[in-house]
């Protein structure tokens, strides 16, 4: 009761910030997000004079921590007071990473509002999103052409007004990139694999358990297991079985961050599903993965009469290798080959922006935020 009504209280605080304060809006579900946010908002704040209000509903978030006289930020909860807030706020521009605005408990605001979608992922928006996830925003700040492409596509196949697409680019890719230069991973030690698959009733920890990590460690690897955050919600009995039966192998770790970076750095390889952290990796880090060929996860059950090859799909063969759920006893040695095939090359990708997306993302806002003046 005690954090309801704080939450409400920042509601209320929010409100009664000078209308001139609260033009510009972020909205973060929790920590997970913050880096793909955080490039955007530390080039506001350093390169333009402008008022910024952060708002999470993350414990532990580090976007509610910055101080800047340019910057103030709110915690409120993800249910009935963030529904209020979201139903009534008055800005100019709203900028998050959550899809399916408007279409559950979520709603845009009776005031006018110019929402902002950026990325939190590298893959396809028509299959892995479900019908109408970004179809009541008004503009859409793309990671690469493939989004382009999926959205104009989509907007033709269910006959919906053209949104605004940005070429912004992948702030997750680019922070990745940037610490790869800071990092220097430990010699002389066992090739090092990275366990980090997508969620859902057919992804590789719920639909295999243990028999995966079991394999990897059978074969003399040092692996670790960093499970989606939904997994540790829907799935936890699992992820803890396969703690409790490896937690004395010091072969053996669990992360539970996945904002974090030292298994993506400390790694040589990955194994993944249908996870966007696959392609995180990949064109990152120019470094090899192998898919376990689990069922795709589709949201929308329509992708396919939108007639284009969604971008998870078509790059799999080019960075890494596939392989069959039927084959995981022979998982070490795919593994052993994939790193012989795939290490030391560079992976080519088409996205916007490259190292440079949160300048990008900051300029494209103060276009917005303009236009929004000069109407």
């Amino acid at each position: 009761m005690f954090k309801f009504f704080k939450h409400l209280k920042n509601v209320i605080d929010f409100n009664q910030l000078d209308r001139s304060k609260r033009r510009l809006v972020f909205y973060s579900e929790g920590k997970n997000y913050w880096v793909h946010l955080q490039g955007m908002i530390n080039c506001l704040l350093t390169d333009y004079d402008i008022p910024i209000c952060y708002v999470s509903s993350g414990e532990g978030d580090p976007g509610l921590d910055i101080k800047h006289k340019n910057y103030t930020s709110f915690k409120i909860d993800d249910g009935w007071v963030r529904n209020w807030f979201f139903e009534n706020i008055d800005t100019d521009v709203m900028v998050m990473t959550m899809p399916d605005i408007n279409q559950y408990q979520v709603k845009r605001s009776q005031h006018k509002v110019h929402y902002v979608y950026t990325q939190h992922s590298l893959v396809s928006l028509h299959m892995v999103y479900r019908p109408g996830a970004l179809d009541h925003y008004d503009s859409i700040f793309c990671a690469a052409p493939h989004h382009k492409t999926e959205i104009r596509a989509l907007e033709k196949h269910y006959d919906l007004p053209a949104k605004a697409l940005y070429e912004h680019g992948y702030e997750r890719l680019d922070s990745i990139i940037d610490e790869s230069g800071k990092h220097q991973k430990p010699s002389n030690t066992p090739k090092h694999v990275l366990l980090a698959p997508s969620w859902g009733d057919n992804s590789i920890i719920e639909l295999l358990g243990s028999q995966v990590v079991d394999e990897i460690l059978a074969s003399g690897f040092k692996l670790t297991l960093r499970p989606h955050p939904q997994t540790l919600i829907f799935a936890k009995q699992k992820v803890d079985a396969i703690i409790k039966k490896h937690k004395d192998n010091p072969l053996f770790s669990f992360e539970a961050n996945v904002a974090g970076q030292q298994s993506l750095q400390d790694s040589d390889i990955m194994i993944c599903d249908w996870s966007g952290a696959a392609l995180d990796y990949a064109f990152g880090l120019n470094k090899p993965v192998v898919f376990i060929d689990v069922p795709r996860k589709i949201n929308n059950p329509d992708y396919e009469k939108i007639s284009i090859e969604p971008f998870e799909v078509s790059i799999r063969n080019k960075i890494g290798k596939v392989v069959s759920i039927d084959d995981i006893e022979n998982l070490g040695q795919h593994i052993e080959d994939t790193l012989i095939k795939f290490t030391g090359q560079t992976f080519d990708n088409e996205i916007y922006s490259l190292t440079n997306s949160a300048k990008k993302g900051a300029s494209l806002l103060m276009e917005i935020l303009d236009d929004i003046n000069n109407k």
